[in-house]
């Protein structure tokens, strides 16, 4: 037994050499282990991903490559050449880390997935007149919900106080819940309310759960947790009496051919619910956080509003009514260019060859990983953005009021000079709904309730630095919020 043990340790002291021993090969990028031996970076990338890439690209440049935790990830900050990552399938691989991934925050395994099978399936959901039915059923969990919020108010003289993200990511959330996993169905449902207040447990610990960083009595809740949810998950998409939206049915089918057992679909269930939950209500936060706080663009997307306020009603979802809201529109481009911070990240499957805009030529290795990291470059690039720390609710606008896509870096224009949604195949099928459900959250919520910070010189909180990589930022803390209803409604 004790030569088994040694023989263990003596192998892992070898790989441990073997790791710690790597140098920068001619043509690869710039190569930084940091001091920490196999952990090199990863404690400062964990605890404030934004602020330690910034201070690599003012180092090393626009590539380079970092020690993880005993990985190597190259990081790629020039937008122009962003295409040679995600264009590339054959080199670099997406899936892997998602299982990764997949594993460690929701304990799923799917072993027989396809991915492009699931985006095909999704895209019939999500977009032409099955869009429409689901911003119409969104459109009335929402109105519904707005009054039900509006209840405690005694008469229209009294104030309701709230936290801005708890009031935005509740409603929000629950909304999208029935939308998506309860639909129409009136009886035995499951309670929205319980389903979001466990939610917001797992979403907690989530970015701990996705670095295996969770410490002991955390480990115990993000397992209780999860196995609560996959309860009050577990009816949603079985057959057409269930309640829950086509789409649901539809991805539980899939599963259901690909072998999955019931297990394996509840676990899934979590991760659909995550991946349609876990964005709008926080970036609905951000929205009206930001119009709060700036009162010359509330005024300028209540102007907008007003001029089809006069159409309000249940039975024309704001989808089809709000085609040409350009102020909305920009306000909320900007709001996700300082927001929204997802990583974009792939396998090196074999050795390749990165082709710079510029020219330059880097060689990847296979086994690393590449992450792009399009927060810090084109979002919060100060050559491509003017004040990119600043919002500015007209930035995404021209002169005479159009749609500006006309942004350049090194006198070059980019294709890329936002990106909240992802690119290429794997970009957000979602990202329509998702628009839509927040244009009308803030549409109802304007038009319906009277809403104020509680303190008129109250400053947007600092954000989360740990939820940098995994979509949607978050605050530090909340915005004091006081509302009722407008008189008119």
């Amino acid at each position: 037994m004790i030569w088994t043990i040694l023989l263990i340790v003596q192998g892992i002291l070898i790989l441990f050499i073997l790791v710690s021993k790597r140098s920068r090969s001619e043509k690869e990028p710039p190569l930084d282990k940091g001091v920490i031996p196999w952990l090199g970076h990863a404690l400062e990338f964990g605890r404030d991903a934004s602020k330690f890439l910034t201070r690599m690209k003012v180092k090393h440049g626009d590539i380079f490559t970092v020690r993880v935790a005993g990985r190597y990830v190259t990081v790629l900050l020039d937008p122009s050449s962003y295409d040679a990552v995600i264009e590339d399938s054959v080199s670099l691989d997406f899936t892997r880390y998602a299982q990764v991934l997949m594993d460690r925050i929701f304990s799923l395994r799917l072993p027989h997935h396809n991915p492009a099978v699931e985006k095909a399936m999704m895209k019939q959901h999500f977009e032409g007149e099955s869009l429409s039915c689901l911003s119409s059923t969104m459109h009335c969990h929402l109105q519904s919900l707005l009054l039900q919020a509006q209840r405690p108010c005694h008469n229209q003289t009294d104030w309701n106080t709230d936290g801005l993200f708890s009031f935005c990511y509740s409603l929000l959330f629950r909304a999208g819940y029935l939308t998506h996993f309860e639909g129409e169905q009136k009886s035995n449902r499951t309670d929205p309310i319980a389903v979001y207040a466990e939610y917001r447990k797992f979403d907690n610990l989530l970015t701990k759960m996705a670095r295996t960083m969770l410490k002991p009595e955390e480990k115990r809740t993000a397992h209780s947790v999860r196995v609560r949810l996959w309860d009050l998950l577990a009816p949603a998409g079985l057959g057409e009496g269930s309640g829950s939206s086509t789409w649901l049915r539809c991805y539980r089918h899939l599963l259901q051919e690909e072998g999955a057992d019931e297990e394996t679909q509840r676990r899934a269930l979590l991760l659909q619910l995550w991946a349609t939950q876990g964005n709008v209500g926080p970036a609905a936060f951000w929205l009206l956080g930001f119009l709060l706080t700036n009162p010359e663009a509330m005024r300028a997307v209540k102007k907008e509003f007003s001029k089809i306020s006069g159409q309000d009603s249940a039975q024309c979802p704001l989808l089809d009514r709000l085609q040409h809201t350009p102020v909305f529109d920009s306000a909320l481009e900007e709001t996700l260019r300082l927001s929204a911070a997802p990583f974009i990240t792939r396998e090196v499957v074999q050795a390749k060859t990165l082709h710079m805009a510029d020219g330059q030529e880097y060689k990847l290795r296979s086994g690393d990983r590449v992450c792009l990291f399009p927060f810090i470059s084109p979002q919060m690039d100060p050559e491509i953005h003017q004040e990119p720390q600043r919002f500015k609710y007209d930035r995404f606008l021209n002169q005479e009021g159009s749609v500006k896509k006309d942004f350049f870096k090194g006198g070059r224009r980019l294709k890329y000079y936002t990106m909240p949604w992802g690119a290429g195949t794997n970009g957000c099928v979602g990202k329509r709904f998702a628009i839509s459900s927040i244009r009308q959250f803030v549409y109802l919520v304007l038009s319906h309730l009277e809403l104020e910070l509680c303190d008129p010189e109250a400053q947007m909180p600092e954000v989360n630095s740990s939820r940098y990589g995994f979509g949607m930022l978050q605050p530090e803390g909340d915005l004091a919020i006081r509302y009722k209803p407008r008189r008119s409604h």
